[in-house]
């Protein structure tokens, strides 16, 4: 695969991962020690992308801690922020002359995958497309906007999927985030605004006849949207090193307490005869002696004290010096 410049997508505020952005951005989250955003620019450098674009806006010191220059990751970064949030195709507008000039691959920053690159790219190759997008069957029919696609071309986006008329429909497709993008598609962005790519762009684009390729591809995908998806992926992850929770640094859990399937952040206490299963708990959290936190996630409660939930939010309590939200809701 030649080398090729990447955007990583990263300033969105992860409004249903709150608590656990209340003061780090989604693609910052911790995922079995490493940042979300770490996984993604390993990915890219897997495939020979060593120069990256990360676009900033909600917590914006959080992805650089967690980024660095990229070294760690095998990549050379390069940050644009964004002062007012400006979507999925605005941000490339405000990077346009860091992308302009060659085909270029944008990446969504919240997930993990194997998806192969150079599969797509060939793909992109063959069909002179001016986009291709990577998509995957949603097999389980999960709450992923349906990508219509005829003769290996996207026609439309719509809406979710619904439960199967009969056993052997085929699975909707969906887009898994990963693009490959020719400099032309700048001329179908909006300049200065707020836009993005499957609502403002590609439409545009198909209605005057610009062909957007769809590559259907295989792989491990995880999409990382949700406390419960956070939960649940990282704990497959666990299980693939046969393990069933994991603790970060400066963790501290007594040996009368028992935890199980749970995801412990830095600096984590959990005292004597404590139970805890099912749940995340966020940096700094101390969870009392006999206290029981099942399906979960919870983060000190002064990190929120003074905070707006989110629309989207899970609701939450405050229990002592930790703010709890159930995960069942």
């Amino acid at each position: 695969m030649p080398l090729m410049r990447a955007m990583i997508l990263s300033a969105g505020y992860g409004t249903r991962l709150w608590p656990l952005t209340a003061d780090r951005t989604k693609p910052a989250l911790p995922i079995l020690g490493k940042p979300l955003v770490g996984y993604v620019a390993e990915y890219l450098s897997t495939f020979g992308c060593r120069d990256i674009v990360v676009n900033l806006h909600h917590q914006p010191r959080s992805v650089r801690a967690a980024l660095g220059d990229g070294s760690r990751f095998g990549v050379n970064l390069t940050y644009v922020e964004e002062p007012t949030i400006l979507g999925t195709s605005g941000a490339l507008d405000n990077a346009r002359n860091l992308l302009n000039g060659e085909t270029f691959l944008v990446v969504n920053g919240k997930i993990i995958t194997d998806i192969d690159l150079i599969e797509a790219l060939d793909t992109h190759r063959h069909t002179n497309a001016l986009a291709t997008l990577v998509l995957l069957p949603n097999v389980r029919r999960e709450r992923f906007s349906i990508v219509e696609v005829e003769d290996g071309q996207v026609k439309r986006f719509g809406g979710m999927p619904k439960p199967p008329v009969s056993a052997n429909e085929p699975a909707p497709f969906m887009f898994t985030g990963i693009q490959i993008l020719e400099p032309r598609i700048f001329d179908y962005i909006p300049r200065g605004v707020f836009s993005h790519s499957t609502t403002d762009v590609y439409p545009q684009a198909i209605a005057k006849g610009e062909q957007i390729s769809a590559h259907i591809a295989e792989g491990k995908w995880y999409e990382l949207s949700t406390i419960e998806r956070y939960l649940q992926i990282s704990l497959i992850l666990l299980a693939e090193r046969n393990e069933r929770w994991c603790a970060g640094a400066g963790s501290h859990v007594a040996a009368s307490a028992t935890v199980e399937h749970s995801i412990l952040w830095d600096e984590v206490t959990i005292n004597e005869g404590a139970r805890v299963s099912y749940a995340v708990l966020g940096d700094g959290v101390r969870i009392g002696p006999g206290e029981i936190i099942e399906n979960a996630a919870v983060v000190r409660a002064n990190l929120i004290r003074d905070s707006i939930p989110p629309e989207k939010a899970l609701k939450g309590e405050v229990r002592g010096e930790n703010f709890v939200v159930p995960l069942t809701q």
